[in-house]
């Protein structure tokens, strides 16, 4: 599928990544996913092979390309399992952080280590107490001599157990009206002092990406490593939410798309009363329904990239892309999973896992129900 936005050299890109995933990631993927750990030596052979970062700055280890590259990047590791979202929380998540609201200093001794992944990032806002409602978060840093003293806990964090360098949501002014102006950006690296991993969350899907809690106990962090300024921190998230939503709409759509092409095979090849199940009328209603939903989508995604990388606020359309197609992911896994019949029960068939990996992307980067609120809210309800 075309994407309008892509040219021949995202597209050579794109060619080169899909070489290296098919002898790199989807031979091992499934043990991956028995491991529980995507390995440390799959995301150095990723940085050797210019698949980290690429966005970043070639002082700082990555090519100065631009967002389409990005794009192609987390369509294909989708494709393999959406156990790999880590990667792209780190490339398109985190990092940005760093590169936008970073110092020089910070910039140079971070980046470069996140380029080749030597550096295993992660962002911490999310709490045992508080999900959504990042203005009441708990976790407080206060400032003493030279360094922040970091109390406080933080769960569900992607890339929690391998992660090197944690951007850590903090309360540095918990008197402040309105409660958002207290938040702040903490750089909190792997080995500080009352810095420790909680357990390694047993998920239901995702098996292979590493999900934890984090502990902060009396956490001795310099105070250069507050990220942009003191204060600052809820309006640094809400700037870059615009993009991980985005992102997770992009995997929602890859996957339904995946899901529909797997079936498609399957329905083809099974027989049933000595014909194709692919003849029944019933799985050829069911898979129209699913084709056009998934092509409407697509035309709709494919615009609001553009946009995207043009510059564009769409927080509006990121936010009716991000709802609607894990809500369409969601019904199409349930679909393709009736029409792959027993088979599609069976840990062996991959429509399997993929309906276990899709209903959390309704839930995390900022949960359905809140995507609504800010779509009617900009629609001056």
């Amino acid at each position: 599928m075309n994407h309008p936005y892509l040219n021949e050299d995202h597209e050579i890109f794109r060619k080169s990544l899909r070489k290296f995933l098919e002898k790199e990631a989807y031979p091992f993927y499934e043990q991956w996913e028995e491991d529980r750990i995507i390995p440390r030596s799959f995301w150095t052979k990723m940085g050797e092979q210019g698949f980290l970062c690429p966005n970043i700055e070639e002082k700082y280890g990555g090519s100065g390309a631009d967002w389409g590259f990005s794009v192609v990047i987390n369509e294909e590791l989708e494709k393999v399992g959406t156990g790999l979202i880590g990667i792209g929380l780190h490339n398109d998540i985190v990092v940005p952080y760093i590169n936008s609201y970073g110092t020089e200093e910070q910039k140079q001794r971070w980046l470069p280590k996140c380029a080749t992944g030597d550096i295993i990032t992660a962002i911490a806002m999310t709490e045992p107490g508080t999900g959504s409602d990042l203005a009441n978060i708990k976790t407080t840093a206060k400032l003493d001599g030279d360094h922040y003293i970091v109390n406080g806990q933080k769960t569900f964090i992607t890339n929690g157990i391998q992660s090197d360098l944690v951007v850590v949501a903090v309360k540095t002014d918990p008197t402040a009206v309105p409660k958002h102006k207290g938040v702040s950006l903490l750089v909190i690296e792997r080995g500080t002092t009352g810095f420790s991993r909680g357990r390694k969350l047993n998920k239901v899907g995702l098996h292979s990406q590493d999900t934890a809690e984090l502990i902060f106990e009396d956490c001795r962090v310099p105070k250069e490593n507050l990220l942009g300024e003191e204060g600052k921190g809820f309006l640094y998230l809400m700037e870059k939410l615009q993009q991980e939503r985005l992102l997770v709409a992009i995997g929602a759509q890859t996957a339904s798309e995946v899901m529909l092409q797997m079936t498609i095979d399957y329905v083809k090849s099974r027989e049933a009363f000595g014909k194709p199940i692919s003849s029944f009328q019933n799985t050829q209603f069911k898979i129209v329904e699913m084709a056009t939903e998934i092509q409407m989508s697509r035309t709709f995604l494919d615009q609001l990239i553009a946009e995207h990388i043009e510059g564009h606020d769409v927080v509006t359309k990121v936010s009716m892309a991000k709802w609607k197609l894990t809500e369409n992911a969601r019904k199409i896994a349930v679909e393709c999973m009736q029409l792959h019949g027993g088979y599609g029960y069976m840990e062996e068939y991959e429509i399997a896992r993929r309906f276990r990996d899709i209903p959390v992307a309704g839930i995390y980067a900022g949960t359905n129900e809140i995507m609504k609120t800010i779509i009617a809210k900009n629609l001056g309800l």
